[in-house]
């Protein structure tokens, strides 16, 4: 048997089990989306020195839903930075906001920042929405003063959402005299204010534990993967390919979301920086359908090279899918003129109009990143 306080009444109340509601019925504004859990509480009957008014004897008469629901509200905010406002204000209206909170950034002349909160944060439960993509030091920068900032107007709790957490590749020292780039941008949005983190697909999982707050790692792969089910992929003659021996975990990840579909693995060697070498294909693809996934598409090189590799040997289709879109340098050209049926991506990073071309699709994560911030706001398990 337990109980909880009722801030409606002042009293406690026994908890007699959960129920959903939608988010409209939380006061979340119109979304079509999960519905949401919540504790009942059973009424308890006025002791007879309580004389309470009408207006008191109507909260007593109101539902369970209303009285579970004001158990421990905190003020919700949603501000997004300049590095991806459409997804920011994606993930607000999956919330129920019109669009993120209000907010200025501008820049001097001299290109130096300047970030602004234009309305009171006092006890808020904060989400700040920016990849550190390109221009990535601007971004980064941009990142630390909106965190800065929301400290400074006395907010709860900063969560720093980087759906592209930019540095992540400096992970490792290899050479004598290295820096350690990801491990500083951790100590950066930590010693900034920031209380918790969320970032998605990062390149490499082990900087998370670079990070000395708590962190939650989410994933892109149910929305690509949803996106193959969708357009009704044959299952049966379906290989998912990593890239390289690094991307094996993920690829195989990926495949069982796909109902343990095969895997291939391409050995490459990497030379220098931005230049790779395909070597050998680990696996069979004669006559089936390939899907290649990586966690980003960078200067487009080796997801290429893979794309050859792959129909050299028998490939019949081969598809494209990542996380992230950095599409540097010769990006655009070499998967424009590729084999690759298909290039897949998510929006943690914005493509401008002259950097798309014909075999592009762009799918959203707001409502993944969306169900993340609602789940840490309302202190429910992120692994859903």
């Amino acid at each position: 048997m337990a109980f909880v306080t009722n801030f409606l009444s002042g009293r406690n109340e026994l908890l007699t089990g959960e129920r959903t509601v939608s988010r409209r019925q939380f006061g979340c504004g119109n979304v079509a989306s999960k519905p949401l859990r919540v504790f009942m509480v059973a009424p308890t009957k006025k002791t007879s020195n309580e004389k309470g008014s009408g207006a008191e004897e109507g909260m007593e008469e109101s539902s369970i839903t209303q009285r579970a629901l004001s158990f421990g509200s905190r003020h919700l905010r949603i501000f997004g930075g300049t590095a991806c406002p459409k997804l920011a204000s994606d993930v607000a209206r999956y919330l129920g906001f019109d669009g993120p909170h209000g907010m200025i950034v501008k820049r001097f002349a001299d290109d130096e920042v300047y970030v602004r909160i234009t309305e009171s944060i006092r006890g808020c439960d904060v989400f700040l929405i920016q990849s550190t993509c390109s221009p990535v030091n601007d971004s980064l920068m941009e990142l630390l003063l909106m965190i800065d900032a929301c400290r400074r107007a006395h907010a709860a709790q900063i969560t720093a959402v980087v759906p592209y957490y930019g540095y992540a590749r400096a992970d490792r020292l290899v050479e004598k005299r290295e820096a350690l780039g990801s491990k500083l941008c951790a100590n950066l949005i930590t010693r900034a204010g920031a209380d918790r983190v969320i970032v998605m697909d990062i390149h490499s999982p082990q900087s998370c534990g670079f990070f000395d707050i708590p962190l939650d790692h989410i994933h892109g792969s149910a929305v690509l993967a949803g996106y193959l089910k969708e357009n009704q992929m044959p299952m049966d003659d379906l290989v998912i390919v990593s890239p390289d021996i690094g991307g094996v975990k993920r690829a195989r990840y990926f495949a069982k979301e796909l109902n343990d579909s095969s895997l291939a693995i391409i050995d490459k060697r990497r030379p220098a920086s931005n230049v790779s070498e395909v070597m050998n294909l680990i696996g069979d693809v004669q006559g089936k359908t390939a899907v290649v996934v990586d966690d980003m598409i960078d200067t487009a090189g080796t997801i290429c090279q893979c794309c050859d590799v792959l129909l050299e040997n028998g490939a019949k289709r081969v598809f494209a899918m990542a996380t992230h879109p950095l599409l540097s340098g010769p990006a655009r050209d070499r998967l424009a003129n590729s084999g690759f049926e298909q290039v897949i991506v998510t929006d943690t990073i914005p493509i401008p109009a002259d950097r798309t071309f014909p075999q592009l699709r762009i799918l959203s994560i707001a409502q993944t990143v969306g169900e993340t911030i609602w789940r840490n706001h309302s202190d429910f398990a992120v692994s859903y």
